[in-house]
């Protein structure tokens, strides 16, 4: 399989890494802001060229797929071109910062093109096993955390480029609340902006954030984000239910009864489960082992959004479902 990878920062590294030790994929191609950045990439594989337009990059390589790694900001122009060459695509979170996905995701459907979202941690042992336990038990409610520091790339802090935290990074814990409990109805967000403004420059994100949630099913939660923090953070989620707490962390879920403390540890690289589901859905045509697709990712994106609006206004925001 020939493969392209739009993007040269983490997430392109990452998955270029993971795609370098399967067998039978070869990048041949990379895109990237300047011409320096995509052919250094390019050298890690003995044929492939790097390019600084898609366009040119997709007629001159004749490609399986396209992993689509940039930020917020760059979206849309991308996913069309990929569309219109019928070219399957994996693509990094956030799907951007507008309601420009509903028009991609209604394109993607027209063509009945595979998809993936990186949405990894619904391809985690621990996600899988939280997922068995809540079939014999019931959640109530739930508490979600994003609480970290800054990254330091000056997009990140440009509300109008990144979409603030809530969208471009908490995505993760909206989507496993998703994943494991069914789909948002409303939600209203209170954000404020406490000390990023006056530490660094060119900061218009909120720093501080906590959204209230109703899910279809009843249950109410509560997902806060901070990147205020130095040397510490906490990431995860917490389901509360009549026969005790699942803590899901990136390392493990605990099951809390009482005082008996029952914990799982995470035994699987989520980044390689999604990149080999998604390889094998394109080798098969059948993307039935594919946990976000994009038509899904669209809901949690759509769920962010509307916690941005909420924010705004100061009112609730009721979701389509």
């Amino acid at each position: 399989m020939k493969i392209g990878i739009i993007g040269t920062g983490w997430f392109a590294k990452t998955h270029a890494a993971i795609l370098a030790d399967l067998d039978g994929v070869q990048v041949t191609a990379f895109c990237g802001t300047s011409i320096e950045k995509a052919e250094k990439e390019a050298r890690n594989w003995s044929n492939a060229k790097g390019y600084t337009n898609v366009d040119e990059m997709l007629e001159k390589q004749n490609l399986d797929a396209v992993y689509v790694c940039v930020p917020p900001m760059a979206h849309g122009a991308i996913e069309f071109a990929l569309i219109d060459r019928n070219i399957p695509f994996f693509v990094e979170k956030p799907l951007g910062i507008n309601e420009q996905p509903l028009e991609i995701a209604k394109r993607i459907e027209e063509k009945g093109l595979i998809t993936s979202v990186g949405y990894h941690w619904r391809y985690k042992v621990t996600t899988k096993k939280a997922l068995s336990l809540l079939e014999h038990r019931k959640a109530g409610i739930a508490l979600g955390y994003w609480m970290g520091d800054m990254p330091m790339v000056p997009w990140w802090r440009d509300v109008n480029k990144s979409g603030g935290q809530f969208v471009e990074q908490t995505t993760h814990i909206v989507d496993l609340l998703r994943f494991l409990c069914g789909e948002i109805t409303e939600v209203y967000a209170a954000y404020s902006s406490t000390i990023m403004q006056e530490k660094v420059e060119g900061t218009t994100v909120s720093d501080v954030g906590s959204v209230t949630m109703k899910l279809q099913n009843g249950m109410v939660a509560t997902i806060s984000n901070t990147c205020i923090l130095k040397d510490s953070s906490k990431a995860g989620l917490d389901l509360f239910t009549e026969e005790g707490i699942l803590e899901l962390r990136n390392e493990y879920l605990r099951e809390i009864k009482g005082k008996q403390i029952l914990e799982h540890k995470e035994q699987v690289n989520p980044y390689i489960s999604e990149n080999k589901v998604f390889l094998e859905a394109i080798k098969t045509g059948n993307p039935a082992g594919i946990l976000s697709d994009y038509k899904d990712s669209l809901k949690t994106h759509s769920v962010t959004l509307a916690a941005n609006q909420s924010a705004i206004s100061g009112q609730p925001i009721r979701l389509e479902l």
